[in-house]
């Protein structure tokens, strides 16, 4: 399977008498760069900054009249950030970022609504509001990312790269009981921060609470708590430390230490700390936390959630509002905000703030636009936002986020083996026995599916699950042969497989090595089979269809049952008929999971199926029965039509590639074959219309849960009414509450 992502749209035609038929705050962290000493006085000086950042990204700055100031984000274009990574010395811009995702600036804004052609030499020869003359806030400061690729000949740099030895990277708790230090994750000790090749104190005199939210932030915690000083009093007293910072001056709402003002011990000074090390205790999450009787008290919260992310604390952002979930307009989206949505669902700070819907697009409603948290909020919503008109926002503008989580150790318990790349290869699992002899054992291949394959792909934090291979003899090359791990059964959403069900006495039938379970990651950022969407429900005519005309769909098993007791070639069936367009909207070709050397002939159709199951449509009655069913399989996947300037790239004629280009779709009509579900044996009533998409998940997906559609219908025999359908997450909680009250319903009134 290559990396997929759509967003199934069912448009259920249903009109027709013949349808049925046939950033971070940080004012503090070094800027990069700083201007050449050897730069001429009247030369605009350009520089990039903030935090957290690279050489060839970050805030623009611009010195003009003796001062340092910035770009609003007004206007601003690639053309722009064209100009300004030239004359950086960079070759071109590869993006630009609004809303000051690399923190605000200070002092003046230089610059707005810069509108440059992408040919001038300096930003300053662009149009623009002139010097100084701006509307704008340091919100809405601009940045550039630039190619990293120097301009050949670039040697009179108008910038150079400030060598900043007082940059904090990485931040740890060092527990100092001993059982603690086995325990993950960690969530008590002194405060360290990396420093040349060990690690150094913080001096705790001035120390706050502000300092421990954001450390804790940093290490995934969404809270902190009080800390008993007095039990860490004599190891300290006993410990000879360096501090290597004595002053931290945090607001909490950074997302990292060296976002905060920061004092140094300077190198040959007489500093000598006024009191002992910063100690910090943090509140794990519910997900990371061991005490079952805290977990019930730490609730996170109901009404935001996280979907399609490859790994735990990373998603597309969606908010509850009614019934039905929605999502987060990128505008003005930044690290603030996402640090409380971070919070919220248990997690520590934002890592990243994502734009464009870099974790996928989202369905139904947009409920929120310019989310400004400053950061102390307990919930996204009670941040300043703007409701939204579908003019302002489209999907492709859907808010995510990385949250920052605790480190468990998870991926040391794990490896792939055998493989051409890090990303695949037979799992192997590290286990201990009663002596705590560590050894290497394999997992029995036996109803290893996509699911599990997704969690072990997570475990070792290469993504999502590719592939899920159950012979892996081709992998073989390490000498572990033994079966210590069987009957594996994950619902998706586990760290680990040690959190799965399986057997507790290993059974496997083919026991043998080159049975045992394999996997093949992919890091795509977006690999996610998008939900069913109703576009069209209203009323469905009565009308038959011949049997003589169904002689392919009864080989292709697409009637009900009754059908073989029926006299063939005469009678009816009674069909339900509807469309289906499948629009790939992700950023990866949706391909079928076998390859062309296993796709199968259909001789009476004349076309190859490359999946046996795609799709599963039934009637189910009040309690959850199936009264009627019909299944499709892939027939040929390909891109029927495709959005303005997107190529079409696979085509079934002629056995060709199959699958579906980002930005098309695959248009199934009502009047082919096993579009339907055949309803000859139903009888009047109320029912579900459910519609599950890759029901056995031959498919590896992100997030399994939004692949279903469902509807009430009411048949009277004749007819049949769609109403109250929920898609996209058809089996959630505020979903099924929808459908609670149904069949019950008599009313003949379409909704």
């Amino acid at each position: 399977v290559f990396p997929l992502s759509l967003w199934t749209l069912l448009v259920l035609g249903l009109l027709l008498p013949s349808c049925l038929s046939q950033t971070t705050p940080s004012n503090s962290a070094s800027p990069s760069v700083t201007p050449s000493p050897t730069a001429q006085a009247d030369r605009l000086l350009v520089r990039l900054s903030g935090y957290p950042r690279k050489h060839n990204e970050g805030r623009v700055e611009l010195f003009h009249k003796g001062e340092w100031g910035t770009i609003c984000d007004d206007d601003f274009s690639i053309k722009n950030a064209n100009v300004l990574c030239r004359q950086l010395g960079f070759v071109e811009a590869t993006g630009w970022t609004h809303s000051a995702k690399y923190g605000k600036g200070q002092g003046k804004i230089w610059l707005d609504n810069v509108n440059c052609n992408g040919g001038e030499k300096s930003v300053e020869n662009c149009q623009s509001r002139g010097w100084g003359n701006s509307d704008c806030t340091h919100d809405e400061d601009a940045g550039v990312v630039c190619k990293d690729e120097r301009i050949p000949g670039f040697v009179d740099s108008n910038v150079i790269e400030v060598m900043d030895e007082t940059k904090i990277e990485a931040v740890r708790l060092r527990p100092v009981v001993s059982t603690a230090k086995r325990k993950r994750p960690v969530t008590e000790g002194v405060v360290e921060v990396r420093y040349k090749d060990g690690w150094a104190q913080v001096c705790d005199v001035g120390w706050t609470v502000k300092n421990t939210r954001v450390v804790c932030g940093m290490l995934g915690f969404p809270h902190e708590r009080k800390v008993n000083k007095n039990f860490y009093k004599l190891y300290l007293e006993r410990q000879k430390s360096f501090y290597y910072v004595h002053s931290v001056a945090c607001t909490g709402t950074e997302v990292h230490l060296a976002a905060c003002p920061l004092e140094f011990n300077k190198p040959n000074s007489t500093f000598s700390c006024g009191g002992s090390a910063a100690v910090v205790s943090c509140m794990p999450g519910p997900l990371f936390m061991q005490n079952t009787g805290l977990k019930k008290k730490l609730k996170t919260s109901s009404n935001v959630r996280l979907k399609g992310g490859a790994r735990v604390g990373e998603g597309r952002v969606e908010v509850l509002k009614g019934s039905e979930w929605g999502t987060v307009c990128d505008d003005r989206w930044n690290l603030q905000s996402a640090s409380v949505v971070c919070r919220e669902l248990g997690f520590g700070c934002a890592k990243e703030a994502l734009t464009g819907a870099r974790m996928g697009q989202g369905m139904g409603p947009i409920y929120m636009n310019e989310v400004k948290c400053v950061g102390t909020e307990k919930s996204i919503w009670n941040c300043p936002f703007k409701n939204i008109t579908s003019e302002d926002c489209q999907h492709l503008e859907d808010a995510a986020v990385r949250c920052n989580v605790p480190y468990l150790g998870l991926e040391n318990s794990i490896r792939l083996t055998g493989g051409r790349t890090r990303y695949e290869g037979r799992v192997e699992l590290l286990l201990s026995d009663a002596n705590h002899t560590e050894s290497w054992g394999l997992i029995c291949g036996e109803g290893w599916t996509s699911t599990e394959a997704t969690v072990a792909c997570r475990q070792l934090g290469l993504g999502y699950a590719n592939q899920a291979n159950q012979e892996t003899w081709y992998w073989d090359s390490s000498n572990v042969t033994e079966m210590v791990l069987s009957g594996v059964k994950c619902t998706g959403s586990e760290m680990s497989l040690s959190q799965c069900q399986h057997h507790k006495i290993v059974s496997c039938q083919r026991a043998a090595a080159k049975f045992a379970a394999g996997v093949i990651c992919s890091e795509s950022d977006d690999f996610a089979f998008y939900s069913s969407y109703l576009h069209n429900s209203d009323c469905v005519h009565r009308g038959q269809a011949s049997l003589h005309m169904l002689y392919c769909a009864a080989e292709e098993d697409c009637l009900s049952k009754s059908a073989s007791q029926a006299n063939w070639p005469y009678g009816h069936r009674r069909l339900l008929r509807f469309s289906s367009q499948i629009n790939n909207i992700g950023r990866a070709d949706f391909r079928p999971k076998a390859g062309r050397h296993s796709w199968v002939w259909h001789a009476c159709h004349g076309h190859y199926h490359s999946m046996d199951i795609f799709t599963h449509y039934d009637l189910l009655n009040s309690n959850g029965t199936k009264v009627a069913e019909g299944h499709k399989a892939s027939f040929c996947l390909e891109d029927t039509d495709c959005q303005e300037g997107v190529s079409k790239r696979y085509e079934c004629a002629n056995f060709g590639d199959q699958g579906i280009t980002v930005g098309c779709w695959d248009l199934y009509r009502h009047d082919i074959d096993c579009q339907w579900i055949d309803i000859t044996d139903v009888k009047p009533g109320n029912y579900i219309l459910q519609i599950v998409i890759n029901p056995n998940h031959e498919v590896a997906e992100s997030d399994f849960s939004n692949n279903a559609m469902k509807c009430n219908c009411k048949y009277d025999g004749h007819r049949i009414w769609l109403h109250n359908c929920h898609t996209g997450d058809a089996f959630s909680d505020e979903a099924e509450k929808k459908f609670e009250k149904y069949p019950g319903q008599t009313s003949n009134k379409i909704s």
